[in-house]
């Protein structure tokens, strides 16, 4: 009867290089914040209503009308 591998065995990663003594030269991590710790560490408000995404990015019309062509031509250039 054949015997079974532990799993352990399976996920090993073989490194083509020995790994260093010393990683104190490396970035260090930061540490992890829970989903409601993230936006005070971040200095965010809430969104309030929708003039809070309001934004100016078109200096005219004719500069978004522009945009939107370009954005419909490009999504549908492969399409034809």
């Amino acid at each position: 009867m054949p015997t079974a591998e532990p799993v352990s065995a399976l996920l090993e990663v073989l490194m083509s290089t020995a790994a260093p003594e010393d990683f104190s030269h490396y970035p260090q991590p930061k540490p992890r914040l829970s989903a409601d710790e993230l936006p005070a560490a971040k200095s965010t408000q809430p969104i309030r209503s929708l003039d809070d995404l309001a934004a100016d990015t078109f200096k005219s019309d004719e500069g978004l009308e522009e945009f939107l062509a370009f954005t419909y031509a490009e999504r549908h250039r492969d399409a034809a």
